[in-house]
């Protein structure tokens, strides 16, 4: 049951204070925000539905597409509407869309409810009515220590300390990384993501084994 996301990258890098660029429709059905599969205009608010899709597959265990349920009940994102325009009059219909594999204990299902109100939030039909990912961010950074893995699997490649909160894992993996902190709380100070002015972080000048004049820019 630990959730793992990859191979779900961006379609194109924007330039620097650009939030949308045109570009050859390309992507998974089932994860497309509608205005993206119509107009071709990538957008951040395009990533934000695409996320939606896959928290909705997390507290669903229903695939974004599934031709094996009925028609209308095909699309994910379309179902998961119609259960939720439902969930008011009907609070059974709520739980029995949940994954019958997740244990709904009272805790479990206050946080499954929240992150039923993300995912929808998140594949609104209008683009300005999806949350920032900030907004994402906070709201899930608030459940990390109560859907932690119940059983650690002690083979862990990574390493992972569950018991850590989640700030004091990130000043980890800076220290790790050789990321320098100014100490101060001003905003002045690196973040995970490096300096304005210095966006390699923690790639090295030259990797080992490249030529003199391979830069870390040419890895870029």
């Amino acid at each position: 049951m630990r959730a793992k996301v990859s191979d779900f990258g961006l379609v194109r890098l924007a330039p620097e204070g650009k939030y949308s660029i045109e570009t050859r429709v390309a992507g998974t059905f089932g994860y497309l925000a509608p205005e993206y599969a119509v107009t071709g205009r990538v957008t951040t608010k395009v990533d934000i539905f695409s996320l939606g899709v896959i928290l909705m597959e997390l507290i669903t265990g229903r695939k974004a597409l599934d031709e094996t349920q009925p028609e209308d009940s095909v699309h994910l994102v379309t179902w998961f509407r119609r259960v939720a325009a439902s969930k008011e009059r009907d609070e059974n219909a709520f739980k029995n869309a949940i994954d019958p594999n997740i244990k709904l204990d009272e805790e479990t299902l206050a946080s499954v409810q929240k992150v039923w109100e993300l995912a929808g939030h998140c594949c609104a039909r209008e683009p300005y009515q999806r949350p920032d990912m900030s907004h994402i961010v906070n709201v899930l950074s608030s459940l990390t220590v109560q859907w932690k893995p119940t059983e650690v699997d002690p083979d862990d490649l990574y390493g992972i300390d569950y018991d850590l909160p989640l700030p004091q894992a990130v000043k980890k993996w800076q220290a790790s990384e050789g990321l320098s902190q100014t100490g101060d709380d001003s905003g002045s100070s690196s973040s995970v993501y490096g300096s304005k002015d210095n966006t390699q972080t923690s790639i090295p000048t030259r990797p080992s084994g490249f030529a003199d004049s391979f830069t870390s820019v040419d890895g870029r």
